[in-house]
């Protein structure tokens, strides 16, 4: 029997970014229909090309807006004193923005479809292997069990299976997200700032995620440290994500306990596994720095200062407490600390050796940050 296959494999359609001075969009969809996510709401179109006719429905209810966070009035950085004892986020499949639910879906829906796709693309080739089989059996045994005529029906099956194949492996190929980003030049002065920034700051000697923070006795501990903090060493770079596609890079942190976090043009997805992922909108997320003394027991990386020293073992007003026998010096430097937050439950802190580059990524992703909340409020309007 010949081998059959359903050709009708769903190619998963693009998304489109618009940031411009009017506003800052997200449509999902192939030329002639999708789905359109602005601040004006959600909304069905279709169209067919060359007539002029063309259908558009809301899909979202009016009136109905996404909760958002809107910084100061100057990217300012931004400082928070209650820190939480555990630095981690809440479960991954909890953090994702209201209108951030449909990227967040067709990023699972690409998945599943490549996953179907290359299921298939196993079952074509297992095939392809029988009838390569029964074909060299009917070589051999051509005057006994098979004829001629059997034969050259498993030639055409093999041809049959080459061509799927090869259909396969191309509609594979081109199934994955396709991020495109239209900047104006305005804003692409702010992003290319940004990106700058997050470069340098990425080259930092040390980079450290901080998984707890809490306070302690220091009357007991004769320590000149207010908080024991709980941080290892990680990375972060530009990195995309599987099923993805795009022009720019994101801005990729390494999370130690939990979900990497993925920086795009106007979202942030925090990402576990292809199948456990979160899409937060840059209006929901809040971007806190601030300047951290840090009471550091290890050596001082080269590209951070000590700001002043202290003792092992310190009296209340700082001053070294006599009564301890080899009581030595300990240097405070100054490091840069970043925390992402969400009210759906985001809560994450890196700390970067290099200060003056931390602090100025603050400023640029402040500003720029700051441009896309404004433009998505306009178009609310």
């Amino acid at each position: 029997m010949a081998w059959r296959f359903r050709k009708s494999v769903k190619i998963i359609p693009g998304v489109r970014l618009n940031f411009s001075s009017k506003g800052v969009s997200t449509s999902i969809g192939i030329r002639g229909a999708g789905v359109n996510f602005s601040g004006r709401g959600v909304y069905g179109y279709a169209s067919i090309p060359g007539t002029g006719i063309s259908y558009r429905e809301r899909l979202d209810k009016p009136g109905a807006s996404p909760s958002s966070y809107v910084p100061e009035e100057s990217p300012v950085p931004s400082f928070t004193s209650d820190l939480p004892d555990n630095i981690i986020s809440v479960d991954v499949q909890q953090i994702t923005s209201q209108d951030m639910q449909g990227i967040k879906d067709l990023i699972l829906s690409t998945h599943e479809q490549r996953n179907s796709i290359a299921k298939s693309i196993r079952e074509v080739r297992l095939a392809s292997f029988g009838s390569k089989f029964k074909l060299a059996c009917s070589y051999a045994f051509l005057l006994g069990f098979f004829n001629k005529k059997l034969s050259e029906s498993f030639k055409g099956d093999i041809a049959s299976q080459k061509e799927i194949l090869e259909a396969l492996k191309e509609q594979e190929k081109n199934s994955f997200v396709k991020l495109e980003v239209e900047f104006d030049p305005t804003i692409q002065a702010k992003f290319d700032r940004m990106q700058n920034a997050f470069k340098v700051m990425a080259g930092s000697h040390k980079i450290w995620d901080r998984t707890s923070s809490y306070y302690h006795d220091r009357k007991k501990t004769r320590s000149a440290a207010s908080r024991i903090v709980t941080r290892k060493q990680t990375y972060i770079g530009l990195k995309t994500i599987p099923d993805i596609m795009t022009d720019y890079e994101p801005f990729f942190f390494k999370n130690i306990n939990g979900a990497d976090l993925y920086f795009y043009p106007s979202f942030m997805i925090a990402y576990r596994s292809r199948k456990e992922l979160a899409v937060v909108g840059y209006d929901e997320l809040k971007f806190l720095f601030s300047p951290t003394r840090f009471v550091e027991t290890e050596s001082v990386p080269k590209d951070s200062k000590v700001i002043e020293y202290t003792w092992a073992k310190v009296n209340k007003n700082g001053s070294r407490d006599k009564r301890f026998k080899g009581n030595y010096q300990i240097p405070i430097a100054r490091y840069g600390n970043i925390e992402l937050r969400s009210n759906t439950g985001l809560n994450e802190q890196y700390e970067f050796s290099n200060y003056e580059a931390a602090e100025e990524f603050a400023y640029a992703f402040l500003d720029y940050q700051k441009t896309i909340i404004n433009l998505k409020a306009l178009q609310a309007v």
